[in-house]
């Protein structure tokens, strides 16, 4: 693991289709990605979210 990469375990991953994936944002406390996530599915329900490490 890159070090710039361990600073921010934490990532919000917003799903697309045909498998693929974007990382909307890094965080290095679990709480806040799981927070971010929550105002994300509230701005655009229609889009998937996830919190993953």
């Amino acid at each position: 693991m890159i070090y710039r990469d361990s600073l921010s375990p934490w990532c919000v991953i917003q799903h697309l289709p045909q498998f693929q994936h974007a990382i909307i944002a890094r965080f290095r406390k679990r709480n806040d990605a799981e927070e971010y996530v929550k105002v994300m599915r509230r701005m655009n329900p229609a889009i998937t979210y996830e919190d993953r490490l």
